[in-house]
């Protein structure tokens, strides 16, 4: 009996043709959303457990999920080279990786505009560099790999763009207003959740206290 076809795990499995450096490059971008969600959210969970980060990753996920409904309604097919890239057996409108990462650029726009836990930046515009950049990247990317067509990958940067801004309003208008309910709730004060989006300059208020807090113990062991 002949053994069943194998499938990879397309979250990291990120093609390139051997000996092109830039290929070799934006295959890494591509992998960009990953290192985002692992690197990114989940750390900043574990360490710092602020509501809006984690707003923001949920926002993140239900963009995907509405991504993977679209393309299940749509079912748009890959550009030819799904073959080389054994993706043909899913669907390319529109492109969750550049939907991902424009969803990221925008709220992360939007956050350091309103100045929500970034309010002492002063060269707002040098921060907001980084997340377009690799948006953009990633999007060229997707086509260069030969993942998604032209209008698959802009299909997902404007829905991206369009969500995330909606999101960014949902929870600053909507939300928000429940922030203390959260925080006091008993999932608040069991995983030390909390919103320092008032605090003015955190990382000082952070190391204020930090320091205070050792000079008292240093003050009661004397």
């Amino acid at each position: 009996m002949p053994n069943p076809p194998l499938k990879a795990v397309t979250l990291t499995h990120v093609r390139y043709q051997k000996g092109d450096r830039l290929g070799h490059f934006l295959a890494w971008v591509s992998l960009v959303p990953v290192f985002i969600s692992v690197g990114g959210f989940f750390t900043h969970f574990v360490f710092r457990r602020e509501l809006h980060c984690m707003f923001f990753a949920l926002g993140l996920i239900i963009s995907q999920f509405i991504n993977e409904i679209i393309k299940t309604s749509v079912q748009q097919a890959r550009p030819e080279t799904c073959a080389l890239l054994e993706m043909c057996d899913s669907h390319g409108w529109p492109s969750s990786h550049s939907q991902y990462m424009f969803f990221f650029a925008v709220y992360f726009t939007l956050l350091t505009v309103e100045g929500i836990g970034l309010s002492q930046v002063k060269n707002k515009w040098a921060v907001n560099f980084c997340p377009w950049s690799l948006a953009v990247l990633t999007m060229f990317s997707r086509v260069y790999l030969g993942y998604h067509t032209v209008a698959q990958v802009f299909a997902g940067a404007a829905l991206g763009i369009f969500l995330g801004a909606c999101w960014f309003w949902v929870v600053n208008n909507v939300i928000y207003e429940y922030f203390p309910v959260i925080e006091e709730s008993k999932f608040g004060r069991m995983f030390y959740v909390k919103d320092t989006s008032h605090i003015k300059n955190v990382l000082k208020f952070e190391y204020d206290n930090a320091r205070a807090a050792r000079k008292n113990m240093a003050d009661k062991a004397n």
